[in-house]
């Protein structure tokens, strides 16, 4: 079997609150225990497994591939919640999104923090 990501763990302050957060920006499914993590699974089968920690919570970037249809209802989900977004990780150029690769792509922050990115073409893909 070649090498395939399966699972990544997501350290935050409520898990709760940051796996329901994700689910409801990307429209995924709800999140579902698994131990002591809460884990929110994507539609390639991998998973993101939220777990709470306390103290300094390291940043951390998790991109997103949608559809074109799809980026449209999560972006529309994300200026409903009134975040803050760019076009580009530096946050150089905010209320914009970016057509890399002749997509769409937009950066914005979960509720620890970590950059999230929705994109519509992987990168080099156009």
């Amino acid at each position: 079997m070649p090498v395939q990501l399966n699972h990544t763990i997501v350290w935050c302050r409520d898990k709760k609150r940051s796996s329901a957060f994700l689910v409801r920006i990307l429209g995924c499914p709800r999140a579902l225990p698994f131990h002591h993590f809460l884990v929110v699974q994507l539609a390639n089968n991998v998973s993101l497994d939220f777990t709470e920690k306390s103290g300094p919570i390291s940043v951390q970037h998790y991109a997103f591939l949608v559809e074109e249809s799809e980026f449209d209802a999560t972006f529309s989900r994300i200026r409903d919640e009134g975040l803050t977004y760019w076009a580009d990780p530096l946050k150089s150029c905010p209320n914009e999104i970016n057509h890399n690769d002749g997509g769409r792509g937009v950066y914005f922050e979960d509720l620890d923090g970590h950059v999230l990115e929705v994109i519509t073409r992987p990168y080099g893909g156009g």
